[in-house]
Order: C-alpha cells, then structure tokens, then sequence
C-alpha cells in the first residue's frame, strides 16, 4: 500500500516567519489581460514561491467565473510540475462532488508519478460555481446530494488512491492508474508516496470530519473569517490521531497583499472587493483596475459590504502585512499561513510575495 508520510504534510518556518508560509494562487484574470498572460504569471510565481521558501503552491477549482482562470487544477499543476523542482504543489481544492473519485485519483495519481512526493490533493465539498454550472458539471440538478455524499466520496476515493477495496467490494477489480496496483504486476516497484489527502472548508462540517479521521485541515479564512476561530477549535477537539498524522494540523487561508505604500494596497484591494461586490450579485467578470474601482458609485449596501471585506484583507506595506499575519496567527494559533493576494495585474501580485518573503528574511 502506498504511504502518506507527516513529512508530507508538516513543515518548517523560514525567517521569522511565526508559521511556514504558503501560496493559493486563483490564476485570476485582470481586465485588459488574457488567461495565458495568468498561467505565466501562475508559473512565475510558483518559481518565486520555491526560490523564496514558501512551502506549498495551491491552484484552487472555480467555474464559469471570468476573473478565475483555475478551473481545471490538474492540468495547471502538470505544466507546475514540470517548471518547478521542489515546492509541494497541489489542490486548494478539488470540488469532489463535482467530479467521480476514480477521475480524481487518476488525475493526482498521474501528477504524483509526475513529481513525487511533492504533490497535496485538498479536497473540498462546495461546487466552486453556481447552482446551474453545478449542475451542467455533474449532469444532476440534484446539488444537495452530492455534497451530503461527501464522506461517502472521500472514503471511495481514499480506497482508490490506496487500491485496497475489500474482496466481494464492486470495485475490487478496478484500479486507479498510475497507483499502487502497479506494484502488484509482474516487476512491478511500488512508489513510497502517495498524495496526501486534505479537507478544505469555511465551516464547522469538513473541520470536525477531518479530526475525525485524522487529516490534515485547511480552511477558507479568506472569505469565512467570522467561522475561524470556531471551526479550528471543532477540528482540534475533534481530531482522533491516524496513520496520517499524531496531532492536528491546520492551515489558513489568508488575503494578503503588501506593496511598497499603503495608498497602493488601498486601491489595489478596492479593486479586488469590486470583483467580489460583482461575483457576489450575479455579475461575475474580469478583476478591474484600481481606476475603474475608484470611480465606481458604490451603493450603501455595497460599501458596507466592500468595508467588511476588506477588513479581512491583510494589506499595507511590507511591514504592516508582516504585523498582521503575526497578528492573525497568534490569534488562531494556525499551523501554517496560505496567503492569496488579489489584485488586477500579475505584476502586482507578484511583487506582493517578493515583499513577504523579505519582511521575513526568506531566503533569497
């Protein structure tokens, strides 16, 4: 049976930074800008994140969202995979209801022949997309089951990445390739690794089923941040330790952007919760420019909603986005910090993580 190793999932700080630090990067799409431009700054940025010492890189699964050029992680993570050489890369997350196990650890089993033992599959339940995409992408209108399924699922796909279905089990005889079953053939050399399985959520129902079964949990600050505190607490009371890990392990997703003067962080993230004031009425689009966001007419309900957000939003200098993610690890006691900076152009999010690392003294 392939293994998960804890060195697969837990990690060490660099610099002073009070956790390692991580990338989620949502490869999104400015106005005036291409997918293509996004997946070469995604590539830019996964060397960047490696170079600089950030322990994982992360593509999250999102649809029919013009801004979000991550619909397809896997295939982001194959072309990762073959421009890096260290950085953990992997799923933040996968939408399993919206997809059958079997695909998934063909999918991940693939990327782990590709780049072994660097490869993280977080799993999540939300379909990432509107009830109607959901149901374009599963071929059901029927949303509410799949997500009730989710253990169901996850035990299925758990069972096909370790190929260990019981006898007399309808999918004793079928096999997730590359994967163990391959070291079962005549000759065949069973690989040490397999991806370590994540569950990701914003809630207290993925927290309290990864204690259960002794995963590791990530969870969506980012945009949940009222649930945090509460759903770490659930996932550490629950947790049960596994052959995964002995104790719990949590990380955070985090918005953070650093430029080298706060006016700039103000009108960058103004432009990032005009995305989200527009995704979140219906109008999803391409991110807008910081021009297009300060003039825009918010309307009262749109203000307070652009003033919560952003009160999230870790920004500032350098400095100030070093003191509040200090801030907000101290306060979670979060394992990890898995931080994603939202801007308009891949230039600006790039020199976000330059900044980062050098406030913590990464290595350069």
């Amino acid at each position: 049976m392939a293994v998960t190793e804890t060195g697969d999932i837990r990690a060490e700080a660099k610099g002073t930074a009070p956790t390692p630090l991580s990338v989620l990067d949502l490869v999104t799409v400015g106005a005036g800008h291409t997918a293509t431009e996004s997946l070469r700054t995604a590539v830019e940025l996964s060397r960047l994140a490696e170079s600089r010492g950030f322990h994982r890189y992360w593509v999250a699964e999102h649809h029919s969202m013009p801004g979000v050029a991550s619909s397809s992680p896997a295939v982001i993570l194959a072309h990762l995979a073959a421009t890096t050489t260290r950085i953990r890369l992997g799923s933040g997350g996968v939408m399993l209801p919206n997809h059958a196990p079997l695909v998934i650890a063909e999918q991940f089993g693939t990327l782990e022949a590709m780049a072994p033992g660097r490869i993280d599959l977080g799993l999540g339940r939300a379909p990432g997309t509107d009830g109607a995409t959901a149901a374009a992408l599963r071929r059901s209108d029927r949303l509410n089951e799949g997500a009730d399924d989710f253990p169901q699922q996850l035990a299925e796909l758990t069972r096909f990445l370790d190929d260990d279905f019981p006898d007399g089990h309808p999918y004793a005889r079928i096999h997730a390739v590359p994967g163990p079953v391959q070291a079962t053939s005549p000759g065949g050399v069973q690989s040490p690794h397999r991806p370590p399985v994540w569950l990701l959520g914003s809630s207290g129902f993925s927290a309290r089923l990864a204690g259960t079964l002794g995963l590791p949990f990530a969870f969506a600050h980012h945009f949940s941040a009222q649930n945090t505190v509460p759903a770490l607490d659930l996932y550490r009371e629950s947790f049960r330790p596994s052959a995964v890990l002995d104790e719990p392990y949590a990380l955070i997703g985090v918005s953070a952007l650093a430029t080298d003067d706060e006016k700039e962080a103000r009108r960058q993230v103004e432009a990032a919760a005009l995305n989200m004031v527009r995704l979140r009425t219906g109008r999803p689009g391409l991110v807008p420019t910081p021009e297009e966001a300060a003039a825009y007419d918010f309307s009262p309900m749109e203000r307070e909603f652009v003033d919560s957000w952003n009160a999230n939003v870790v920004h500032g200098t350098a400095d100030e986005v070093r003191s509040g993610l200090d801030d907000l690890q101290k306060r979670t006691g979060a394992d990890e910090l898995m931080l994603t900076a939202n801007a308009h152009s891949g230039a600006v999010r790039l020199r976000s993580y330059e900044l980062i690392a050098d406030a913590y003294g990464l290595p350069a």
